[in-house]
């Protein structure tokens, strides 16, 4: 197994540059769709334990809004894109020009949400394929609202066993335009312990 603990500044800042060339993927294909410029970027990555990532969210019962997808290929694993309520109602009004409220309610919201995740899950995943060389493919998203355990779990259970680890890759996005109007979304990723060392060890970590 990869010895996280060991892991240098260097290898966190090669994660964070595979992600910002996912979310510059990302922003090119969001601007694309919604017809204006649309910025994005990872200001911070980190790797946390699960006890610290359900804290990240701010506890178990905090209400969030996920899209959770499957890892698909040579590296199985899951992942999340997760934002807090109030940042996803945000995210929808700015990107989408409508009001992001009742979100369960409103199918241009989940709608909006769910291919956003969609977009940014496929341009970190190619992102860290490309570095890697490791083939990897998000299944079809699922956007949830729930507490945080509740969400979660659903990827957690499936390692927790064997994996104590997530890679959390913090998102901001933009409208160039409204730059003072900033969403911050978490992107959490959690390979498969077999994924776990593979990757790392492709990034040139050793065991």
């Amino acid at each position: 197994m990869v010895d996280i603990e060991n892991l240098s500044q260097h290898h966190l800042d090669v994660l964070k540059e595979v992600g910002n060339i996912g979310a510059g993927n990302a922003a090119t294909a969001l601007s694309s769709l919604l017809g204006k410029k649309i910025d994005m970027s990872v200001p911070a990555i980190k790797i946390v334990d699960f006890n610290e990532l359900m804290a990240f969210v701010g506890g178990p019962e905090q209400v969030i809004v996920s899209v959770f997808l499957r890892i698909q290929g040579e590296a199985p694993g899951s992942m999340f894109f997760v934002l807090s309520p109030v940042e996803a109602r945000s995210l929808v009004e700015q990107l989408t020009g409508t009001s992001g409220d009742n979100i369960e309610e409103n199918d241009l919201a989940i709608s909006a949400i769910s291919e956003i995740g969609n977009i940014l899950s496929g341009s970190y995943l190619s992102a860290l394929s490309d570095f890697t060389s490791i083939n990897m493919q998000p299944t079809v998203p699922n956007l949830t609202i729930d507490m945080a355990a509740a969400i979660l779990m659903q990827g957690l259970l499936e390692i927790s066993q064997e994996s104590d680890y997530a890679i959390i890759i913090d998102t901001m996005i933009e409208e160039e335009e409204e730059s003072n109007e900033s969403v911050k979304g978490h992107f959490f990723l959690l390979p498969d312990p077999d994924s776990f060392d593979e990757i790392f060890k492709a990034l040139g970590v050793e065991e």
